[in-house]
């Protein structure tokens, strides 16, 4: 991914919930540099992560406490953030509509 659209979104989340801080600068630092051109690629590098429809993707973070979606646009490299939050979150939002 050239682009990641909403950093500043895991910015704040990980100022409030400081022990995901590592795993979202680690997730934002792979998914940069990746060259991710289809949910299979996404899948080698996070095999945890969910492919959903729409382009969205929901992973994992720091062992399955949070839960970050991602809509891509594999064409064009970008990787918008959709939500970051606790699995209670989580489940009041339709994951593949946000």
């Amino acid at each position: 991914m050239n682009r990641i659209v909403a950093k500043k979104t895991l910015r704040d989340f990980w100022e409030k919930h400081g022990d995901c801080e590592d795993y979202l600068k680690t997730w934002y630092d792979t998914a940069k540099i990746s060259n991710w051109k289809t949910p299979r690629d996404i899948k080698r590098t996070y095999s945890h992560a969910s492919i959903l429809v729409n382009n969205r993707v929901v992973f994992n973070i720091k062992g399955n406490s949070y839960r970050l979606i991602v809509k891509f646009n594999y064409e064009r490299q970008w990787a918008f953030i959709r939500f970051i939050g606790t699995h209670a979150e989580y489940d009041k939002i339709n994951a593949e509509i946000i």
